[in-house]
């Protein structure tokens, strides 16, 4: 699993690469790229961080990990 550095890192570049979208397309753009592409371990990591603060985060990728956190359901950690 990937440190939290790390995957604020790569949220982050995730919302750089969507922040041309304008911001009503780039959050629900951010949170469908994390939802379908990040493994669930990555996704409660970044949900840990998130619920700790989210220091770090860009804010279109804290917007879009408030929303996809509300509506995602992860299978539990073994």
């Amino acid at each position: 699993m990937s440190s939290p550095d790390r995957l604020v890192y790569m949220a982050n570049q995730i919302g750089t690469f969507f922040r041309s979208q304008g911001h009503d397309k780039a959050v629900p753009g951010i949170a469908d790229h994390i939802k379908k592409f990040w493994d669930p371990r990555m996704k409660r990591a970044i949900f840990a961080h998130l619920e700790a603060g989210g220091a770090g985060l860009e804010p279109n990728v804290l917007e879009a990990l408030t929303a996809l956190k509300q509506t995602a359901s992860l299978p539990e950690a073994h």
